[in-house]
Order: structure tokens, then sequence, then C-alpha cells
């Protein structure tokens, strides 16, 4: 039985990896206006552009690919903050669902912008029909598309050995949905639809149980969102269980299909980078280092979950299937490890088991994935934040050997270090500083008379309370989404707090790396000589993985002893 898990997770990987690396091939041939198969979708694109009134061909730098950017993800932000809040006023809304508080608007609208889709409402009775379809489903697409056109900007800045001009943002923008996200989600759905995924328009259904008991079952037109939930690492479920629930994850068929589709651009990010700038050698040691990077926090992940509680086998229980609790009996505990790992380094953050009852150890492989963020990472900003890590290994392999630091021919300087500085520190500020506020609140103003009293958040004291409250600060910089749901989220202060963070968490490590990408691309061009140091070498792969280890070991080794590592050793007492 075991066997056959594991055998389960690596067919998935393969068959992802079968997919992904000609559709990284493909996604470098679109972004660089090669001739590609799909180029019968033009006559789409172009009357996309003539209603916008955009020129495509009107060649953007990065500041100005940045104020596109930011300039359309803020038009998303208020569009969508009203619709959420009236909602039951529009139509599509059969089962008379209310609408939404002005904090709970507010903290769903930004995760859903920024590609997090944290949820603190439950999917089918916190919105309707109208609101999944053309708020939070269109924002899976565009959020999804506004990353990958921001990693082709940062691509197009080292296509050429100088490089000012970067194409433009609109361009690569409507490329993602027409030629990527648009025809795979089509695939997906029909085939989680042929699976029992439900597809109608219609309210709640009833049934008998086998207990004699009344159900009211949530239908809608769910398939289509859940196909682009997963292959836009969006993560947002249409029902309040995500993937662990029935009809959103049928069978052990559709959790490959979904697993395939949250992996699978990312991976053919890193693959069209090389192709895109013809250097091919260099996307496969990054694609290397993250690999090892996921295989590491894979393998003791599967091996915590199969091994099961040791508190449960000092009282004699067996646990012939591993760790079950808070997993579906049709997935089992190896297929869930996986999903949780790849849920996690990638910003998808949808679940097919409770992450809130994984074994400690699990917790604290899921945390450390979301923490570094660039294990593959989400839709385009995977590279980004691996660059980061690239751009500071550069500076130190060159302050090493004594030569000024250079990457792809450019010269490495004190103002791309700056940014590559405040960025790497970005993350941890935003984390552990959210973290101790939450804290402070819940330990010093428990009583306090809001709502929803602080010493009412937690379901679980101790160390796992504290998990939880870290974690729900780490999903929110990560864009994951993900949850440990003992946590009572919905409530004005994690509302407002989370959308902070989300909000910095997202668009800081865009522009940081594209402005990096556009300052080296705009240099003067140094051909390689004899003393270059080389960036697609396992040496240097190697310093860039310890790089990721040092910078993550020290930012977040205290915070993850006081929560799953504490609460891993009280376990074994």
């Amino acid at each position: 039985m075991m066997n056959t898990e594991l055998l389960g997770i690596v067919a998935t990987y393969l068959l992802t990896l079968v997919i992904a690396i000609p559709l990284g091939k493909y996604l470098a041939k679109v972004f660089a206006g090669e001739r590609v198969w799909t180029d019968f979708l033009k006559p789409v694109e172009n009357s996309i552009f003539k209603l916008s009134g955009i020129n495509p061909k009107e060649e953007m730098n990065w500041k100005q690919h940045m104020k596109a950017l930011l300039t359309i993800n803020l038009v998303w932000l208020v569009y969508g903050f009203f619709v959420l809040m009236y909602q039951d006023k529009l139509p599509l809304n059969p089962d008379g669902i209310p609408g939404m508080s002005p904090d709970l608007s507010f903290n769903t609208i930004i995760s859903f912008v920024v590609n997090c889709n944290l949820q603190h409402y439950s999917g089918e009775s916190g919105v309707t029909y109208l609101t999944q379809h053309f708020v939070l489903m269109f924002l899976q697409f565009v959020s999804c598309a506004t990353g990958i056109a921001a990693a082709v900007v940062f691509f197009k800045a080292f296509r050429d050995k100088t490089a000012v001009k970067l194409g433009n943002f609109w361009d690569f923008f409507v490329k993602s949905i027409t030629r990527l996200l648009l025809p795979l989600s089509l695939i997906i759905a029909l085939i989680l639809a042929f699976n029992g995924t439900p597809t109608s328009y219609e309210g709640k259904d009833q049934f008998v149980s086998v207990q004699g008991d009344t159900v009211n079952v949530s239908r809608g037109p769910a398939a289509g969102f859940i196909a682009i939930k997963h292959l836009g690492t969006n993560g947002g479920g249409w029902f309040g269980a995500n993937s662990t629930h029935p009809l959103e994850n049928p069978n052990y068929l559709t959790a490959m299909v979904e697993l395939m589709a949250q992996v699978v651009i990312p991976i053919a990010m890193v693959i069209a980078f090389g192709y895109f700038i013809r250097r091919k050698k260099l996307a496969w040691t990054i694609f290397g280092v993250m690999t090892i990077g996921m295989l590491l926090l894979l393998i003791p992940m599967i091996s915590s979950e199969l091994g099961g509680n040791p508190a449960l086998n000092k009282m004699g229980i067996s646990q012939a299937s591993g760790a079950m609790e808070g997993k579906e009996v049709r997935f089992g505990p190896a297929l869930s490890a996986y999903w949780s790992t790849v849920t996690t380094i990638i910003s998808t953050g949808s679940v097919n088991s409770m992450h809130d009852s994984t074994m400690p150890l699990s917790g604290t492989w899921q945390l450390l994935g979301m923490m570094i963020n660039s294990f593959y990472g989400g839709c385009g900003v995977g590279m980004l934040n691996y660059f980061i890590y690239l751009i500071i290994a550069v500076f130190i392999s060159g302050l090493m050997v004594g030569r000024t630091p250079e990457f792809l021919g450019h010269k490495v300087e004190a103002r791309e270090i700056k940014i590559a500085a405040l960025i790497t520190l970005l993350s941890p500020f935003l984390i552990l500083s959210g973290t101790a506020i939450a804290s402070y609140v819940f330990t010093s103003y428990a009583d306090a008379a809001w709502a929803v009293q602080p010493k009412n958040w937690l379901n679980n004291p101790g160390f796992h309370g504290f998990s939880e409250m870290l974690y729900e600060v780490t999903s929110s910089n990560a864009n994951n989404g993900s949850g440990f749901e003992g946590l009572g989220d919905n409530n004005v202060f994690w509302n407002v707090l989370t959308g902070f963070v989300l909000m910095l968490g997202r668009f800081l490590p865009i522009i940081g790396p594209i402005a990096i990408a556009g300052l080296l691309g705009a240099k003067k061009y140094i051909p390689e000589s004899a003393g270059t140091l080389k960036t697609d070498t396992l040496t240097f792969s190697l310093m860039t993985f310890a790089v990721i280890i040092v910078l993550n070991a020290l930012s977040y080794f205290p915070a993850l002893a006081l929560g799953p590592l504490a609460e891993y050793f009280t376990m074994l007492k």
C-alpha cells in the first residue's frame, strides 16, 4: 500500500515534467514573438487591444511596466471591493447569500488581487455565483497573468546585450491568458466536470443521509473556478473545505490533475527563461536547485506523515496508514504530504488535507516552504523571488574572489544590491512583526471589548496556537492562502493585519527584482573572460542554495523554535 502511494507521487511529478518542459519552450516562443501554433488567436488579441485603445507594439521601460501593473491592479481592487459588499443586491444568488462586511471585503479583494486567495469566509456560504465568477474567478486569471507578465519583463532585460525597452506589458498580459491560461483551464475543467465536479447554476440540492438527516449540498459552476485556482497558483476554494471537498476533488485522478496543474507553469517558466535568453544551462541549474529544495522539504514531510503520531503509538493505537487525522481516505497521507509540500513551496495554498492537523514537523516544512517562497514559486513570481537570492549569491561570490560581481555580462553594483537587501529583509520583517503584533494583542488584550475577543481567536493554546498565528501571517506574505484553521480569522484585526501584509508581500517583491533587472539590462554589456564568474555551474548553484538556507535559517529559526519545533519536542516527552 505504501509503495503504491509513493508510486502515485513519482508518477504525478514525472507527468508534470513531461508537460512542463515542452510548455516552457512554447512559452519562450510566444513571448519572444516567434511563430507558434496558437497564432490563430491573434485576431482575438488584436480585438482586445483595439477595444482597449492599446498599442501592443509600443515598447516600455521597467518603470512604465510597473506603472501599468500597479494601475490595473488598483482598478480591480476598487471594483471587487464594492461588488463583494453589495453582492446580496446583485443577480445569480439563488441561496440568498448576504453582502460582506467592509473589513472582510477589504481582506478578500486584496487577497484575490494579489494571487493569494486567503479566504476568511467559507466558499459556498460566503459568496454568490456572480461574485465567484465575475470577481474571484476573473481575478484568478488576471492575477496569475500579472505575475507571468512581470516575469517576462525580467526575461526581456537579459535577452539582449543591452536593453532599455522591455516589450509591452499589455501584450505579455493578454497572451498569458489567451495562449496559456484559458486553453489549459478549459481542458482541466472538462476533466473535473466529467469526474463529478458540479457545473450548474442551480441552488443547493438536498439528500437524506444514511443517518436519516436532510442535508443541503451547495453546487454551482465550480469546475472552471477550480481549474484556474490551481493552474494560476491561486488556490481559493469554491467550497470552504477546498480540495478536500468530494465535489471539488472527487477522486485520485482529479487529485493528480490538480497537483499537475499547480506545478506545471512554475516549472515551465524556469525552462522558458533559459530558452528565452538563450542560456538553457542556466535554466537547468536553477531548476536543479529548486528541485533539490523541494525534495528536502518533501521527503521528511512524507516520513513524518507516514510515521504516524508518537503519542498514539504510546497508547497502543495502530497507525498502519500513517497519521490520518484531517486527511481524506481516498488520498492517504503520502499524496497529502506531496500536496502540502507543493502547495506551500508554490504559492497555491489549496489543500487536500487539513494543515492544522499535520504532524508538528510537517508544519515546520510547510512554513519553511512559504518562507523561502522560491522553490518553483508562484506563476512568474517564483523566478523573481529566486533572482533575489541569485543576485546576493553573485555579490558574495564576487567578494570572495576579489572581482566586481557580474550577472550575464552586467556589473552588479551598490544600487542593485541595496534593492536586493531590502527585498530580502522585507519578508522576515512582515512575517515576524505581524506575528509579534498578533501575539502581543492575544496576550495583553485577551479580554478587549471587540466583536471577537482576542482570547477567542485560537482553538489551540500553547505552541500550536503560536504556530497558527505564525502560519497565517507567513501565508499572507507568501501570497499562499492556506491556513492552520484552528485560528478564528474572520474579524477586524486579522482581516486588516493580513490585508496590509498581503499587499506589501505581493507588490514589493515584484517591483524589486524588475527594478534590478531593468537597471542591469540598461548597463553596458561586458563580454565574458577567463575571470568571469559563471552562474550556470554546479559550484555557483551550491552557493545560491547556501544563501537560501543561511538567510532563511537566520531569519526564521527562532520563530519556528517557538512554534512547531517546540510542539514536536513536547510531543516526544
